[in-house]
């Protein structure tokens, strides 16, 4: 395909950086399990990976009754916090990263995570000098809603023809579609890369080296 010029790179943050798809599974049905939900199976609690925290846990969780909300967020957040130690960046996502920024591209963040936890694991994984910028789902409007992308745009003044989301979900990819914007699928976290189709991804990357050198190469 003919290379297109992206001004502004926006990536979702769990699944496309970071090998966290399992154990935010565990954690959501251990959650539903502590309030005495019906437990969703792997591939209900991992669907709603990339939505805002009570959006996804409601979703996944749809017999919890909502006076236990507050409650199944406090669950989720205890066991999470246990075990975000053990979540690290998918191998190669540094040079990546990296070779972006040597390219003078905006990298941004746009995840359903919360504030305090992305700047938590931008300080874990000392990433703090890689992004220009990031939108959470506690802050603004969650995906797939495009107002994420929106207020990224505006900020550095990027139209949407110029602007590319890549993410792991199909949240992701829909946002994108909402904002007008293109979009990289990549199959290696929540979603299977099947559901991509619909949603006119420009490529879907199964490894980070694939992204990296499909990015070298296209964009």
């Amino acid at each position: 395909m003919r290379p297109r010029q992206f001004d502004l790179i926006a990536f979702d943050w769990d699944g496309t950086l970071f090998d966290s798809t399992a154990i935010i599974t565990r954690c959501i049905q251990a959650a539903v399990r502590d309030v005495g939900g019906t437990v969703p199976s792997d591939q209900a609690a991992s669907y709603v990976i990339g939505m805002g925290l009570m959006q996804a846990l409601a979703h996944a969780a749809p017999d919890v009754p909502r006076e236990k909300y507050a409650q199944l967020g406090e669950r989720y957040r205890h066991h999470y916090l246990a075990r975000q130690h053990d979540i690290s960046l998918f191998e190669g996502v540094l040079p990546l990263l990296s070779e972006l920024k040597s390219r003078h591209h905006w990298l941004t963040v746009a995840t359903g995570k919360s504030r305090s936890g992305l700047n938590e694991a931008l300080r874990a994984v000392e990433l703090q000098g890689l992004f220009d910028g990031s939108r959470t789902a506690d802050e603004t409007a969650g995906k797939p809603s495009p107002v994420m992308l929106h207020e990224l745009m505006r900020e550095f003044d990027v139209a949407p023809e110029r602007t590319l989301m890549i993410g792991d979900t199909t949240h992701d990819l829909q946002m994108a579609l909402n904002a007008g914007c293109a979009s990289i699928g990549v199959s290696y976290g929540a979603h299977g890369s099947e559901a991509f189709g619909a949603l006119a991804p420009l490529h879907v990357a199964h490894s980070v080296r694939e992204l990296h050198d499909w990015l070298s190469a296209n964009a």
